[in-house]
Parts: C-alpha cells; sequence; structure tokens
C-alpha cells in the first residue's frame, strides 16, 4: 500500500495538534549515581570513565561521567515523548526510529546533574515518510552538553 503522507502532514500550530513542523518537547532528568551503574552493567561498558572515582580524579574532568549512549537513550525518550503528545497523522502507519545522525557530546555529563532534552520536528520528507527532528541537551546551568538530529520513519501496519 502506497500512503500519501503529504496530504497529512502540516505545519504545527496552536490549533492543530497533531505531528508536524514545530511540534516539540522537553524531557528533564537528574542522572544519578545508580543510572550509570544499571547502564554500565546493562550493556558491559564498564569504562574508569563511568565507574571508578578514583581512576577519574587524576583527569582532566577530575570526576565520573556519564556514558555517551545513555544521553542517547534520553533522547529517545523525548522521540517516545513527541509520539504520544502529537498524534501520528495516519492511524494506518507506525513510527519507527531509522537513527541518529550527528551526534555530539559537546561537554561532559556528571553524576547529578540535570539535564533537559530538547526534542523539535525540523523537516519533512514526505516522498520518503520521514520526518527530521533536532535534539539539544542541556545541563542545569544551561550549558549544551550533546546535540544530534533524528529520523523517524513511517512505515505502514499490515
Amino acid at each position: 500500500m502506497v500512503y500519501n503522507f503529504k496530504t497529512h502532514v502540516q505545519e504545527a500550530t496552536m490549533d492543530n495538534q497533531t505531528f508536524g513542523i514545530g511540534c516539540k518537547v522537553t524531557f528533564a532528568k537528574t542522572v544519578g549515581e545508580s543510572d550509570i551503574y544499571l547502564f554500565a552493567g546493562i550493556t558491559g561498558d564498564l569504562s574508569p570513565n563511568h565507574v571508578d572515582r578514583e581512576f577519574m580524579k587524576g583527569t582532566a574532568y577530575g570526576r565520573r561521567i556519564a556514558h555517551g549512549s545513555l544521553l542517547i537513550g534520553y533522547m529517545s525518550t523525548a522521540s517516545t515523548m513527541i509520539l504520544q503528545k502529537y498524534p501520528s497523522p495516519t492511524p494506518d502507519m507506525t513510527a519507527v526510529s531509522l537513527g541518529y545522525d550527528r551526534i555530539r557530546f559537546l561537554k561532559p555529563v556528571f553524576i547529578n546533574d540535570t539535564i533537559t532534552v530538547h526534542y523539535e520536528i525540523e523537516e519533512i520528507d514526505e516522498s520518503k515518510n520521514r520526518s527530521l527532528s533536532k535534539i539539544e541537551i542541556t545541563n542545569q546551568h544551561g550549558e549544551l552538553v550533546a546535540v544530534a538530529n533524528h529520523i523517524l520513519k513511517w512505515v505502514p501496519n499490515s
């Protein structure tokens, strides 16, 4: 089945709460020591950067830092939130993640930092049934700590 995504996706306005350009969500989380240790255990990434306090005291950071891939997980949370907040442009298709591009970790995230993920739909490619979103993560000081672009694709339901 070929679906015309273009006829259903539009720019978001105050009156229109359908998924489209300009839709945005934020997600805030204090990154705790348990988050880092649980993530290290699940992934097997036990790098001293994340789990060895004494080792990190001797580095330029001076303390343990969160996994970059943990921050990507928080980006994924924001993606889920936007799909929950703004209805799908069509009920006969399901959005799936195609991935994250241009991921950059600009500053470290330390244990007990509070990060906020800012997720906004910037482009819609109707010919490919895709959207492109800008993601920025800031810390409690308002510093930009990570950025990425996220691609969603709508696939037909069976």
